[in-house]
């Protein structure tokens, strides 16, 4: 029987000492499947993107993406994996990737269905606008004084 991980912020790591990064590389291997396969080819083509990018494991367990914020999540169901971006409904999408969580007023998310392509060049210029508006939206260090 497997123990269950509770990760109470960014920062933690499980009891041997796993970090995020291998906590996904765990996840993609449990997975076993299709959707290991394209978690961990988006999560390539993030680091493509942003070779910046830091990986963190919140929420009990959901592989997590982050530049001067989250950037986007990768979630991780039957039929689908999920990638939610933070502050999507705040991003162009020229090339129509969004297609879930269309309603809401901050998030977007693209939910890929096995066998489908990923338009890689528009997902990493998706990311990179990520990256950006949370570089723009960050807070000017303290001056101390």
């Amino acid at each position: 029987m497997k123990k269950a991980v509770t990760v109470k912020n960014s920062s933690a790591t499980k009891a041997d000492g796993a970090s995020p990064s291998r906590m996904i590389d765990g996840r993609i291997k449990e997975l076993g499947d299709w959707r290991g396969d394209m978690l961990g080819r988006i999560r390539g083509l993030i680091k493509e993107a942003d070779p910046d990018v830091v990986e963190e494991w919140k929420w009990r367990g959901v592989p997590v993406w982050e530049h001067d914020g989250i950037i986007c999540t990768g979630e991780t169901y039957k039929a689908v994996v999920k990638m939610t971006f933070a502050k999507g409904a705040a991003l162009d999408d020229p090339a129509g990737l969004f297609n879930s969580s269309l309603d809401g007023n901050v998030r977007r998310a693209i939910d890929i269905r096995e066998g489908e392509k990923i338009n890689e060049k528009a997902l990493k210029a998706l990311i990179r606008a990520a990256v950006a508006l949370n570089a723009s939206k960050k807070k000017p260090a303290k001056r101390s004084g």
